[in-house]
């Protein structure tokens, strides 16, 4: 029997980005100290505001990453609506990280990149 698998996007600027290349696509990097929690998003227009909007100012290029889980192992986090409809985010508190990564089933992939609008 298969296992279920959820999908979930993170959305990253270059320098986590790097860091996932690193891994070989495998795994996100450590949450530095002032984030004590990894936040994935449940679907990808959210993730796609996030990189545009947020990533693009902050650090010169956002991008969107998706990759899946296990349906059996997400379903101890809950889910947390941070705004509108598509605003839901699972908190993984920084702690538990390392076996979030270990459950990833596949390789992390990016489906969507932005750079800032010629001209601005």
């Amino acid at each position: 029997m298969q296992q279920e698998l959820i999908t979930l996007y993170r959305p990253v600027g270059p320098k986590e980005l790097k860091l996932i290349e690193e891994s070989g696509f495998k795994r996100f990097p450590k949450r530095l100290a002032q984030q004590p929690i990894f936040y994935p998003v449940m679907n990808e227009a959210y993730a796609i505001q996030i990189a545009r909007d947020w990533n693009v100012p902050a650090s010169g290029s956002g991008f969107v990453t998706r990759f899946s889980l296990p349906a059996d192992f997400l379903a101890k986090y809950n889910v947390e609506n941070v705004g509108g409809p598509i605003h839901n985010e699972l908190w993984v508190p920084a702690e538990e990280l390392e076996d979030f990564n270990d459950h990833i089933i596949g390789p992390i992939e990016i489906t969507q990149f932005f750079y800032p609008e010629e001209g601005n």
